[in-house]
């Protein structure tokens, strides 16, 4: 028996146990959206392309799964280009359907037709022009498989509406056949009974840890590596829900915006033992001036990031977890309260500070958003200021809470994003904290939420300005402020009744401590409008060139 192309595309995406797909029709795509009108997988519609996009990117974030999203061709195709490199640069599994005009008119500059393969090429895992309809079923197992092992990413697979429309004899694979793609898991045994030994050696280790903690749920083997060392664990942005931000050997977030204690314990160390991270510009400051005592050892499940950045000692290829499980039973455990009474005399020396005054304060605004809710909910942010604020002020306990543009710095994820975490873990508490400029550029994505009746909590750090931006000229353009300052906002507690929605307008300290608790633990969504001075700024903050231990106070 026969079944269309579009049929058949919506029952490899049920055999792949896909629950839900983030999409926006048009009519490329039109094929497939008639043959989602009778499975059971839920659609979201989204009020942007990006807005799809964004989801399943969160989705896939708290869940561990594939994410997935569709979009039909010509511009539907190229609103997901952002949402795909965002992806692709902090390694996100997700598996994006486009539309495609039919494929006589490939190449004719028709109606609605772009090379969204060749857009994507750079910013994709692998990518498929499916012209054969019968390889569509060995395109989706592929293309999941793919998205989904070695270093996780993007794939996309742009289908034609003539494709879509023909009928194949439906079989889909049992097993995944792939020439070349053998991502390695197990770290080479030499190379691990190595690092045993210069653990072993070390009297000042330190932990590096990267976003491939969370990726290879690796954080209980994480806790246990650590604690057997006896060595304090920083992590990069990406990795700091892989690591309990209150627990004793944690140092918090290292880097350009990263905690001084963390920054110098990097500096004095004599082993850095680098696990699932990949030493980009904002963690490693001066190349010249990083970590120059240590001797540094790189895991990584991608080769291609391993001394890329900064020169290693001793490199290992596997899955972080794997390695760290190789690890464990080879650890002698040694006396390092020496270095540990260092470590705390760090952190002593160089707590995180703010000046607290009549102004509320964005960074006061954080620490009471923990102490509500204690790490028990999944924190979503957009790019800019208030990231930093979360990522200093927030102790994360537990892995896939922190959802977050990295590599891209994308404003304008958070909104999208935190729906999808919502939809990936019902009856989780989901709060986006953002800025007035990040959630303008995506707020669309209201109507969205309040359709799919998501109980998202919404915290604006407004402080009527491009903060990051402002910060970056402050110090760079000697104050010349150019275009940061926003002179017109929607005045976003009506903003948040349009929508009908709860809002709220915070001052003072005050209003945060009085109503912040009850605006959280009110049943529904909520708009949270903070009003925080534009000069605040992110402290500290690393100047180019300098190295991360010589970060200065900005405040």
């Amino acid at each position: 028996m026969e079944i269309k192309v579009a049929d058949a595309l919506v029952q490899c995406l049920e055999r792949e146990n896909v629950e839900v797909i983030f999409g926006y029709p048009g009519g490329a795509i039109l094929p497939v959206y008639d043959s989602l009108y009778h499975s059971k997988i839920k659609h979201v519609l989204v009020r942007h392309e990006q807005g799809a996009v964004h989801a399943a990117d969160g989705y896939a974030r708290v869940t561990g799964k594939v994410g997935v999203c569709v979009a039909t061709s010509g511009p539907g195709a190229t609103n997901l280009v952002t949402g795909i490199a965002n992806a692709y640069m902090d390694s996100i599994p997700i598996v994006i359907f486009t539309g495609q005009v039919s494929t006589s008119q490939i190449g004719t500059d028709s109606f609605q037709e772009v090379d969204i393969t060749g857009i994507t090429m750079p910013i994709t895992k692998h990518n498929y022009l499916l012209k054969d309809p019968m390889k569509l079923p060995a395109v989706i197992k592929n293309a999941f498989h793919i998205a989904s092992t070695g270093r996780p990413g993007p794939v996309l697979i742009d289908v034609p509406r003539d494709v879509a429309n023909m009928t194949i004899p439906f079989k889909y694979p049992a097993n995944v056949r792939l020439r070349g793609y053998r991502p390695t898991y197990k770290g080479h045994p030499s190379k691990i009974k190595e690092i045993a030994a210069l653990i072993g050696k070390a009297k000042r280790p330190v932990i590096y840890a990267g976003g491939g903690i969370i990726s290879s749920n690796a954080s209980e083997e994480l806790l246990q590596f650590a604690e057997a060392i006896s060595a304090p664990v920083t992590n990069t942005f990406m990795g700091l829900a892989g690591f309990p931000g209150e627990h004793p050997l944690s140092l918090g977030m290292l880097g350009l915006h990263g905690t001084r204690s963390a920054n110098m314990a990097i500096s004095e160390c004599d082993l850095l033992i680098g696990l699932g991270a990949r030493f980009d510009d904002r963690v490693v400051g001066n190349i010249n001036k990083f970590a120059q005592q240590a001797t540094v050892i790189h895991v990584d499940i991608d080769p291609a990031e391993i001394g890329k950045v900064v020169a290693t000692n001793v490199p290992l290829v596997g899955d972080v977890k794997l390695v760290l499980k190789s690890l464990l039973p080879l650890i002698e455990k040694i006396d390092r309260s020496q270095w540990m009474e260092r470590i705390e005399e760090l952190k002593q020396q160089y707590p995180l500070t703010y000046c607290r005054g009549e102004a509320l304060k964005p960074q006061f605004v954080v620490e009471q958003l923990w102490n509500c809710t204690r790490g028990e909910a999944i924190i979503v942010t957009d790019v800019g200021q208030h990231q930093m604020w979360v990522a200093q002020y927030y102790r994360f306990k537990y892995p896939r809470t922190l959802v977050s543009s990295g590599g891209l710095g994308c404003m304008g994820f958070g909104l999208p994003a935190a729906l999808g975490a919502s939809i990936a873990a019902p009856g989780k508490p989901v709060i986006l904290v953002t800025g007035d400029g990040s959630i303008q550029m995506t707020m669309q994505e209201l109507g969205t939420m309040m359709e799919q009746g998501l109980a998202v909590k919404i915290i604006i750090l407004n402080n009527y300005a491009l903060g990051m931006v402002r910060q970056l000229q402050e110090f760079y353009c000697e104050g010349r402020y150019m275009s940061v300052n926003f002179k017109f906002h929607p005045d976003f507690e009506l903003l948040a009744k349009a929508y009908g929605i709860q809002g709220y307008t915070f001052r003072t300290e005050e209003d945060v401590i009085k109503h912040l608790p009850e605006a959280l633990a009110k049943p529904g969504p909520a708009i949270i409008n903070c009003i925080v001075p534009v000069d605040e700024n992110v402290s500290p903050m690393v100047m180019a060139g300098q190295g991360i231990h010589e970060a200065i106070d900005c405040g």
